[in-house]
């Protein structure tokens, strides 16, 4: 465990090391390129470039002081006039998007990587407990069609028609856990506030595949813990088998759905548990691909005063300071996740080396 936590802080300090240098070097970068003229007559201040006048006087001062090369000091200032009229409009244009990591500036962008991370926190206990309660849902409803199937229990016509309305209800909500967030917000726009952590939440869970796709990973876990010789074991030593919710040794609803899964003196409680072991492991992937699916999300629904949001924003007026911020704060966000998942990984681990 202390090997992966060096690995952890490493992969930390380096990667800030190479966005800080990428810092600095986009600030090289970004050196002004002025005219030959402007660099060595700049100091115009003193001149209204509207007011004719002054123009004028800065010819004659020109001509005075550079005698017998009228045209080249007619250019040299007129160039002067052009740059100087450049970079007033330049800095009109600027000057509502121009921004630094001031003090005031990281404090807002620290309340926007909060409001991030506790969204992300509860995106990610929703769908971590809408992945096992699924799993768990149609393992025992798989295990319920076995027992049906073995006690020879003819289908009649309506329960045929029942199992294809069925499947056609389960493709629709396939189709829609599967589609992209901004397909899902577009649809509905018009008739929600699309603004609000409630809906970030909401497609945070249902978008992007990310709950099928490890429900069907759990129920893998599942199925493979059930065809193992402790299960056969446990069912020779009376172990509670049955997956019905009306005997009094099956499992009722109430315990499929509850937050703290405890399935105690049944077979499945095993295979539960080891399943969930296995799980662990894939918290990290998950969490990558939940985090991505929420930056996705804010930046496009344009959602005003989220992190993401904010990082497109500066990324178009060319703030690197501040995207670099940004970045950095969810990457600790990534890291940190990484770190949790391993130390409980390492100590569910270690109980189960001490049975």
């Amino acid at each position: 465990m202390r090997v992966k936590l060096i690995e952890h802080f490493l992969s930390i300090g380096v990667v800030s090391l190479i966005l800080i240098a990428a810092l600095f070097i986009s600030k090289a970068g970004t050196v002004k390129k002025e005219s030959p003229a402007y660099a060595r007559f700049s100091d115009i201040s003193f001149v209204d470039c509207n007011n004719p006048f002054h123009t004028a006087l800065l010819h004659d001062v020109y001509n005075i002081f550079y005698p017998g090369r009228y045209d080249e000091n007619k250019r040299i200032v007129n160039e002067l006039i052009r740059e100087k009229e450049k970079q007033f409009r330049l800095s009109l244009m600027t000057s509502h998007v121009k921004e630094g990591l001031t003090g005031r500036k990281f404090i807002q962008l620290g309340g926007m990587l909060l409001k991030f991370v506790l969204v992300y926190a509860v995106v990610m206990f929703l769908t971590y407990y809408g992945v096992q309660t699924f799993g768990v849902w149609r393992f025992i409803r798989r295990k319920r069609q076995v027992a049906l199937r073995l006690e020879n229990r003819p289908a009649g016509f309506a329960v045929s028609c029942i199992t294809l309305v069925k499947k056609i209800a389960q493709t629709g909500v396939y189709m829609l856990l599967f589609s992209p967030a901004y397909v899902i917000a577009y649809s509905i726009r018009t008739e929600f506030n699309t603004d609000t952590v409630f809906f970030v939440v909401l497609l945070g869970v249902v978008s992007n595949g990310l709950l099928v796709m490890y429900t069907n990973k759990f129920y893998t876990f599942l199925m493979t813990e059930s065809r193992k010789g402790y299960v056969e074991t446990a069912v020779v030593k009376n172990c509670k088998n049955s997956y019905s919710p009306h005997d009094r040794d099956g499992i009722p609803y109430r315990e499929i759905f509850r937050i703290v899964k405890r399935f105690d003196g049944h077979v499945f409680g095993h295979i539960f548990k080891n399943a969930q072991y296995q799980y662990i492991s894939t918290i990290k992937e998950q969490a990558s691909f939940l985090i991505t699916g929420l930056i996705i999300i804010e930046m496009a629904l344009n959602i005003h005063g989220y992190l993401n949001y904010e990082m497109l924003r500066q990324i178009l007026y060319a703030n690197y300071d501040i995207v670099i911020a940004i970045i950095l704060g969810i990457f600790y966000t990534v890291k940190v996740t990484e770190i949790v998942t391993d130390i409980l990984y390492h100590r569910v681990s270690l109980k189960y080396e001490n049975r």
